[in-house]
């Protein structure tokens, strides 16, 4: 419930009493509130400062003085946060916005540059507006991100994006991209977050195969389980996943600016650190300088581990595969999916060919006349 302005006073009081109860879950209460964590320690521990309620009212963010030079306290903060985030000067202005401290853009600029703090890496072009969806869990989007050297092996991030709100939903250090562990962490974002209504993804493994002629993977199949609808970035398009590829750059940055880790265990403790900040802490421009956590609501649908059968509609042609993934006889048959072996299926005819469906999604195409089959999962060409 986001703080109208004609009751925000009665909205603090009532945030901070909450607060206060023994056994709150702070962050349940601050999304409750419509707010950030941030901003909910902000005016818990001015109420704990003031030791009143009455000291929870608006102080002016006109500045305590007016002098010809930054006071040296408010430069050392800057200079502090900036240390601490290595962010720009428009992200630091909203978190001193956060502290009651007013510095323009243009002035923290100025203190990072005479201290040596402005980078190259600062400098980016201002990014193109994209297409998102309309409410969170509408659509996740999900990718690695290439990989970095351990003191032995490799570490595989297992990024997974909300469309609408930019919220990082997992980030996982994997030492390789089996079906298993990458199976493993979706769970888990799913125990957490609830189910997304669809997912994007390229067509990279384990969630996409070359081999079987169609491209349905076990974890694929298991996602189309959980009732949520698959969508596939074109091919040799990574700009599809725009949003995705946006967070992996992000997360290099804050990767390389702390240092690498040498082992997975370390690796995922600075994933759950950057993740906690990206999602909480950070600025997001494309959110009008908010953070993905107050725009981010978790998903209604609840994870089932062991799914009901589908029911297709009734007068539906129901087949089901061979234990090989083949539809048919042993006279005339074709080759379906090996990933959906022994399951049942929807078959429609469409002149002189099969239209193969699987749950909720047409999977495939087959010419009965030439044995020609042809994928019928969705791409998408816009993010």
């Amino acid at each position: 419930m986001p703080w109208n302005l004609s009751s925000v006073m009665e909205e603090r009081i009532k945030f901070v009493i909450m607060s206060e109860q023994e056994g709150i879950n702070f962050s349940a209460l601050c999304q409750e509130f419509g707010i950030s964590r941030p901003t909910g320690y902000l005016w818990r521990q001015r109420y704990r400062d003031s030791g009143s309620l009455a000291g929870m009212s608006e102080l002016s963010r006109r500045p305590r003085h007016i002098p010809r030079h930054t006071p040296g306290h408010l430069e050392q903060r800057v200079i502090a946060l900036r240390r601490k985030y290595g962010w720009g000067a428009k992200k630091l202005h909203e978190l001193l916005l956060a502290e009651d401290l007013e510095i323009k853009v243009t002035t923290i600029n100025r203190i990072l540059k005479r201290n040596g703090l402005i980078t190259t890496k600062l400098l980016h072009h201002s990014a193109h507006k994209r297409f998102e969806r309309s409410r969170s869990n509408e659509l996740w989007q999900m990718d690695f991100k290439g990989e970095y050297p351990l003191g032995k092996g490799r570490c595989y991030p297992l990024s997974v994006l909300d469309d609408h709100s930019r919220y990082g939903v997992g980030l996982y250090a994997l030492p390789s991209k089996d079906t298993d562990s990458v199976t493993t962490s979706l769970i888990k974002a799913f125990e957490t977050f609830g189910v997304p209504d669809a997912m994007l993804m390229d067509h990279g493994i384990p969630w996409w195969s070359p081999s079987n002629n169609h491209g349905l993977t076990r974890l694929s199949v298991s996602l189309i389980d959980q009732g949520i609808k698959l969508y596939l970035s074109g091919f040799r398009h990574p700009q599809t996943q725009g949003k995705v590829e946006r967070f992996h750059r992000t997360l290099n940055e804050s990767v390389l600016y702390k240092g690498l880790p040498q082992t997975i265990l370390g690796w995922q403790k600075s994933f759950q650190d950057f993740l906690y900040e990206y999602n909480h802490i950070r600025p997001h421009e494309a959110l009008h300088m908010g953070t993905p956590s107050e725009f981010y609501r978790c998903s209604p649908k609840s994870y089932n581990p062991t799914p009901s059968e589908w029911e297709y509609p009734e007068g539906s042609v129901v087949k089901k595969l061979s234990p090989r993934g083949w539809l048919g006889t042993s006279r005339i048959r074709f080759f379906v999916c090996e990933a959906l072996a022994g399951k049942k299926v929807k078959v429609e005819y469409l002149d002189n060919k099969i239209i193969v469906s699987y749950k909720h999604m047409y999977i495939r195409e087959i010419n009965k006349d030439t044995g020609e089959t042809t994928s019928l999962l969705t791409p998408i060409r816009k993010d």
